[in-house]
């Protein structure tokens, strides 16, 4: 089969690898409808992760399941389903508490820019659609895989209200889909981060009321002008650098909560000026199986469509373009067609 491997920073290939099979009695094998570049894979893009030996890309993903193992009940052949990023046995302490993304079986996955994936704790980790779904929602049934549900735990994280307060901090797949997020869970305004025309133009079709263009203590001071000096109820960081993490909690009023999901490159937090802030802070890697029922219900019903982060589909040919266009800015995120 064709699948994604990077060689080194800024060298991305097709190439052809054998087809998974069955490994575990706990696995699943799916073929792949659609699958996606992540702002995360840009890390190793870049060569800010190091990436040493050529290695598979892609953590989300939809499909149809091929085959499963004996011990998988909950999917079966020719369903379509979609996963997280992170696997799930869905039982254990961790699970059960919500965070399926802390399993004590978890995996992240990583070779989903491909045909077919192995997917590991698969009776856990795969949910079925109700139906096969329309051509037209597969975008959005795909961001559920990462980018939508990450969004969602940013607003959770950040605990966004009803007629509360929410800053958006990023203005990628993520922190779109944190708009569609806090809107969905009642914000009355949501002030989304953004520098870019494109991207503005998104955030405000996806709920929210106000654009900051500013950063850093502009950035700041311009959140703390829009909410009366005080600063916002809620902030999503959907970046991870120590300028996002920055803005995010000096922009939150005091109680109020920062949900961070960028994962976080060079950050430090001082601690006294957290502890004197009364800001509370939650994040990390978003328990996405714990929200695919509901998300995947709100997109077969038409209250939110969060596909439309993908501004650019090419065939997994071609990946290598992705990459490109999101480093360089051009896309807001890449889907790609095996």
């Amino acid at each position: 089969m064709r699948a994604t491997i990077i060689h080194a920073p800024g060298d991305i290939r097709v190439e052809n690898v054998p087809e998974p099979g069955i490994v575990n009695p706990t696995d699943a094998v799916i073929r792949t409808v659609a699958t996606c570049v992540c702002g995360s894979d840009l890390w190793d893009y870049r060569g800010i992760n190091p990436v040493g030996q050529p290695h598979p890309m892609g953590h989300e993903y939809v499909g149809i399941v091929e085959e499963v193992g004996s011990e998988v009940i909950s999917v079966k052949p020719g369903q379509f389903v979609i996963g997280s990023f992170a696997t799930s046995d869905n039982t254990c302490p961790n699970c059960l508490a919500g965070y399926q993304s802390n399993c004590v079986h978890r995996e992240f996955m990583s070779t989903c820019q491909a045909e077919y994936v192995r997917i590991p704790q698969a009776q856990g980790t795969l949910v079925a659609t109700p139906d096969q779904p329309a051509e037209a929602l597969i975008p959005s049934l795909l961001t559920l895989s990462d980018v939508m549900g990450t969004g969602w735990y940013a607003a959770k994280a950040a605990e966004v209200k009803p007629g509360s307060t929410a800053v958006v901090v990023g203005d990628g797949a993520v922190g779109l889909c944190g708009v569609i997020a806090a809107k969905e869970l009642g914000a009355e305004r949501i002030i989304a981060m953004s520098r870019h025309a494109s991207r503005q133009k998104l955030a405000l079709e996806f709920g929210a009321t106000d654009i900051v263009t500013e950063r850093g203590e502009e950035g700041i001071a311009r959140v703390r002008e829009l909410t009366g000096g005080i600063g916002a109820d809620s902030v999503l960081e959907c970046v991870g650098t120590q300028e996002s993490m920055t803005q995010a909690l000096r922009s939150t009023r005091p109680g109020g909560n920062v949900g961070f999901v960028g994962v976080p490159h060079g950050v430090a937090i001082d601690g006294q000026e957290l502890f004197f802030s009364h800001v509370g802070l939650r994040g990390g890697p978003a328990p996405v199986r714990a929200y695919l029922p509901d998300l995947i219900q709100r997109v077969f019903d038409g209250s939110i469509n969060p596909g439309k982060v993908f501004d650019l589909t090419l065939p997994l040919d071609e990946v290598a373009e992705g990459y490109k266009a999101m480093d360089e800015r051009r896309a807001i995120k890449t889907l790609l067609r095996p």
